[in-house]
């Protein structure tokens, strides 16, 4: 769907949930070049609102999107200082990493009943671990051809180590 959208619905079913007594939580993860549009900061302010604890949302906090950098496309203040101001948990998380991974996990099953929703900030690298894809965005929506693929999927496999 449209930009903004995902995490309007993960609102709506967070709070369908709670008034339905459900305790099962929320899970949404948007982009930070996403983050730019109105309807993601709605959204922000609805689930602070109605305090809706049980929806943990995921910024993948790389920096780019389709058209250049975040910086360059629409200068971003501090993203996570931005998701504080509207009342929620904010938690950073190295995306690259699983054991900062499941520590972002548990410190957000942690926030569950303070009354504010969460949101995990993970910090990651558009294309990490395959150096032609590595910290750019020209390859945002772009296949690489077959050699191109195995050529990643070696690097990938190489790196498979540092996790």
């Amino acid at each position: 769907g449209s930009l903004g959208q995902g995490i309007s619905v993960a609102v709506g079913a967070a709070l369908g949930k709670r008034l339905a007594g459900d305790g099962s939580t929320v899970y949404v993860l948007i982009g930070d070049g996403e983050s730019q549009e109105g309807q993601v900061w709605e959204a922000a302010a609805a689930a602070h609102h109605y305090k809706l604890d049980n929806l943990v949302a995921m910024t993948d906090w790389n920096h780019q999107q389709i058209d250049g950098t975040i910086e360059d496309v629409q200068s971003e203040t501090d993203l996570d200082l931005r998701w504080k101001a509207f009342g929620w948990e904010v938690i950073k998380a190295d995306g690259h990493s699983f054991k900062s991974i499941a520590k972002a996990f548990a410190d957000a099953e942690a926030y569950r009943g303070n009354g504010k929703p969460i949101m995990i900030m993970f910090n990651t690298e558009m294309g990490h671990g395959v150096d032609f894809m590595a910290g750019t965005n020209k390859w945002h929506g772009k296949a690489p051809s077959e050699d191109q693929c195995v050529l990643a999927l070696l690097q990938l496999e190489e790196t498979m180590g540092d996790f």
